[in-house]
């Protein structure tokens, strides 16, 4: 079978976002951003050491916030393990004791000087969904936008798999899983694309009308453009890649896949008018048709 054409996630302002954040966060730690580091890894990484080193403070907890200020990385370059796309860190935190706070509706994670890479099968797994994905054409995007996953719990094939991402702490992913490789790609995929809208919207500088809403099939209930977007975007990625891997699975998993896309089909083509109006109030040309060019890729699955 040929190797599917990669899509296109390279994107200039994102990457000077990347080089430009990380060097902030540095500069308050004290440390030299490298310029010959991956910029998306360090990005992620200073924003996770930004995070706990404020948390810290905020706390009164001196040692946590000197061991940031010690690991501008939040140690993860050594907790990282290899993978298609490069060294990432990988990790299983109790989903009971995430936090919660005022910067994000859903609970989170955040390296520190407690923190252990996932286990043994839980690394393989998350390496192999990284190859999967990348082997169809999402390599750059899990490069850039998936640096940390955070693996929460282990369900069933068919159970409602849980994920999300946090603009605070951009390149983190959270999810459920079913251990499997080709189900854990396309969450992969589905949070690593709402990153990289994040960074898109932030690096243009586009800032969307929140008074107008549209119609969201996927929550059957009015959207912000800012949502209604990112689903757009989202789901029709895992789309292309439930497409492109359907031919490499059997068994049950190809069922649910297969399902899964049939389901993503109806649910899309209620939105095409909605989501053409709704991409007029982008007002950077390029990220425009880059969304449109991924929607309209989807609509022809």
């Amino acid at each position: 079978m040929p190797t599917p054409t990669p899509l296109d996630f390279a994107f200039s302002p994102i990457r000077d976002l990347h080089q430009d954040r990380t060097r902030r966060i540095h500069g308050l730690f004290q440390t030299a951003f490298g310029e010959t580091e991956r910029p998306a890894d360090t990005y992620c990484l200073a924003h996770h050491a930004l995070e706990g080193a404020e948390a810290a403070a905020r706390a009164g907890d001196t040692s946590s916030f000197d061991w940031y200020q010690a690991h501008p990385d939040a140690n993860g370059t050594a907790l990282a393990t290899p993978t298609a796309v490069g060294p990432r860190i990988v990790v299983s935190p109790d989903p009971g004791r995430m936090l919660r706070s005022p910067i994000s509706d859903t609970a989170y994670y955040v390296l520190g000087p407690d923190t252990t890479v996932a286990s043994a099968n839980e690394l393989t797994l998350t390496a192999t969904a990284y190859a999967t994905a990348a082997r169809h054409g999402f390599g750059d995007l899990l490069a850039d936008h998936a640096v940390v996953t955070c693996l929460l719990r282990r369900k069933a094939l068919g159970d409602t798999l849980i994920s999300w991402a946090i603009t605070r702490l951009p390149g983190t992913v959270y999810t459920d899983h079913v251990d499997d490789p080709a189900v854990l790609g396309r969450d992969l995929i589905h949070e690593a694309g709402h990153n990289w809208l994040n960074d898109a919207l932030t690096s243009t500088g586009c800032k969307l009308d929140e008074a107008e809403t549209f119609h969201s099939p996927w929550r059957n209930s009015p959207r912000p453009a800012f949502g209604f977007l990112h689903a757009c975007w989202a789901f029709p990625l895992t789309m292309i890649y439930t497409a492109r891997v359907l031919a490499e699975t059997t068994g049950s998993v190809r069922r649910f896949l297969t399902g899964y896309l049939d389901q993503q089909r109806r649910l899309l083509e209620t939105t095409t008018t909605d989501h053409e109006t709704a991409l007029t109030l982008i007002p950077h040309p390029v990220l425009q048709q880059r969304l449109r060019n991924v929607y309209i890729e989807a609509l022809t699955l």
